[in-house]
C-alpha cells in the first residue's frame, strides 16, 4: 500500500473562483461529476466512547487512523468501507465494497456481517469493534468538486456545504436531515511522488496560502 501526499488549504470564494478557472484549463473534471460540476459525499465515521479518533487528530499524533462507510449522491448501490490512516505525514487509504444489506446490519448494531475471513479490512473493523469498542458515531455530508492531472497522479478537490448528522439510522436514506458543520471552502491536493510545477503554479501554493489540518469528522463532532 503506497502512501500519498495530502495538503489541505482554507480558501475564500474569490480564491475558489480564480483557482477553479485556471485549474480547468490544465486538469480534467472528475468523471463522476454531475450536472452541477460535482457530487455529494456522505461518510459515517466510527469512533469509541473515549473519542479516540478525535483525540488522536487534535493531539497531532503522527500515526493515526479512522474507519468510515462512504457513499455518493445518496446511492446505496455503491458503498465502501474505508480505513484512512496517517503515518509520517503520508496518507494511506484502504477500501472494500460492502452491500446495502451489510450496511443496514452495521447501522442496526449487528456486526457479525463483518466477520469475513477473505475480506481483511472487514475483519479488522470487526476486531476493533470488539477490542477498541468502535461504533458508528457521526455522519458527515458535503459537496465535492474534483479535478485530476495525470503527471504525479494529482487530484484536487474543493469541498463545500459541510453538514453533519447524528441520525445514524438515516445514513442510507436518499435525503439526510443534517445541520451545517462548517462555513468553509476546503481545497485538498493529493499526489504521489511529486507535485508538477504547473499545478503548483495554478494553485498558487506558497506562504500566502493557509494550510490546515482540517478534519471534517472532528469539526462535525465539535458542532
Amino acid at each position: 500500500m503506497n502512501g500519498r501526499h495530502e495538503l489541505k488549504h482554507y480558501i475564500n470564494a474569490s480564491d475558489y473562483a480564480s483557482i477553479r478557472a485556471r485549474l480547468r484549463a490544465v486538469a480534467k473534471p472528475d468523471v463522476n461529476a454531475g450536472a452541477n460540476g460535482g457530487y455529494t459525499v456522505r461518510s459515517l465515521y466510527f469512533d469509541n466512547y473515549s473519542d479516540k479518533a478525535v483525540i488522536e487528530k487534535l493531539s497531532g499524533l503522527s500515526r493515526r487512523e479512522k474507519f468510515r462507510l462512504r457513499l455518493y449522491n445518496g446511492d446505496a448501490s455503491f458503498i465502501r468501507l474505508e480505513r484512512k490512516s496517517k503515518a509520517n505525514r503520508m496518507a494511506y487509504k484502504e477500501s472494500a465494497a460492502i452491500t446495502a444489506e451489510q450496511c443496514s446490519e452495521i447501522l442496526a448494531g449487528k456486526y457479525d456481517c463483518l466477520r469475513q475471513p477473505d475480506a481483511p479490512l472487514m475483519m479488522e473493523l470487526y476486531t476493533k469493534i470488539h477490542y477498541q469498542n468502535l461504533r458508528p458515531r457521526s455522519i458527515v455530508e458535503y459537496h465535492r468538486e474534483a479535478y485530476t492531472y495525470r503527471a504525479g497522479n494529482v487530484r484536487v478537490t474543493f469541498d463545500t456545504s459541510i453538514k453533519t448528522s447524528n441520525c445514524i439510522a438515516g445514513f442510507l436514506k436518499p435525503k439526510l436531515t443534517a445541520i451545517p458543520a462548517a462555513n468553509a471552502i476546503i481545497m485538498e491536493i493529493k499526489y504521489d511522488g511529486f507535485l508538477p510545477d504547473i499545478i503548483r503554479d495554478v494553485l498558487q501554493i506558497g506562504s500566502s496560502r493557509n494550510q490546515t489540518e482540517f478534519s471534517k469528522y472532528v469539526v462535525a463532532r465539535l458542532v
